[in-house]
């Protein structure tokens, strides 16, 4: 039996009730838009979301603060993008043929090398901090951000590995076997048949990966006690003070540091969809 087309009514009910869940969502997003814009320290106790008084001093105070003459917002995103993008990059370098391999070939150790990378995924990074720090000390890469890439890297790749193998696992072998009848050799089929049908789930992998980096605050106000080698998050941690916090740069900063994000999702945005849902169907 063909169902017939929602009624009116219906439709305007469930548009009321998506618009009502938006709004909801969207709120709390609003107020910190709305105290990045307006002057002071603290909060104001109208719940509206529209600025009273708009200034941009929030944000012109945030960029022009300095140290030694250096500009500390300009210093602190180029740390955050250099570990961010050196973690992503390594990361799913590493990510793209350990999943390749264990998509494909059948070895001895790669069930075991699957529950491995599962079973590290569940446990939250601060078990991990102790012996980390330890390394990097033993290491000399306490307070650099090489050390930070490498900390973050080695948290990123079974997550990386998990979700390639899953898209990997999608794509069909024929045509790598048809390559390979070709003339083809292996790291050629690798290189021109399976890494460029797999962008999507590039994509999505190098996103999330990106965005746990530079979102990431626990390990680096742990690792990088030198204010020259803080990132974003440090940066922001540092106007929420034990008896007073400001809350407008706080505000301007929240908002400045999501920029790049809200960027890469928008030009990965047609990448999302298929990425997931494909990594998803086998695993």
């Amino acid at each position: 039996m063909k169902r017939g087309k929602p009624s009116l009514l219906r439709q305007a009910i469930t548009y009321a009730g998506l618009s009502a869940a938006t709004a909801l969502i969207l709120y709390p997003v609003a107020l910190v838009l709305k105290k990045a814009f307006e002057p002071g320290r603290d909060f104001a106790l109208s719940p509206s979301p529209i600025p009273q008084t708009f200034t941009l001093d929030n944000f012109t105070q945030l960029i022009s603060a300095q140290a030694g003459g250096e500009p500390l917002f300009l210093r602190y995103a180029f740390n955050s993008a250099l570990v961010a993008l050196a973690t992503t990059v390594v990361g799913v370098i590493l990510a793209c043929t350990a999943a390749y391999a264990l998509s494909r070939h059948r070895f001895a150790g790669r069930r075991a090398s699957l529950t491995t990378f599962l079973i590290v995924q569940m446990f939250p990074s601060v078990l991990l901090m102790m012996p980390l720090y330890v390394l990097l000390d033993r290491l000399g890469l306490l307070n650099r951000l090489l050390g930070l890439v490498l900390v973050y890297a080695t948290t990123a790749i079974p997550f990386c590995v998990w979700t390639l193998k899953g898209y990997f696992d999608s794509l069909p072998r024929e045509l790598e076997e048809a390559a390979r009848i070709d003339g083809a050799s292996h790291w050629g089929v690798f290189f021109k048949i399976v890494l460029p049908l797999a962008r999507p789930g590039i994509a999505v992998t190098a996103l999330f990966s990106f965005m746990t980096a530079w979102n990431e605050f626990i390990l680096a106000s742990t690792f990088m006690t030198d204010e020259m080698s803080y990132t974003l998050p440090v940066m922001l941690k540092g106007y929420v003070g034990r008896y007073t916090t400001h809350w407008g740069l706080f505000a301007a900063g929240a908002v400045l540091t999501s920029l790049p994000v809200m960027a890469l999702f928008y030009f990965l945005q047609r990448y999302l969809v298929g990425g997931l849902t494909a990594g998803s169907v086998k695993g």
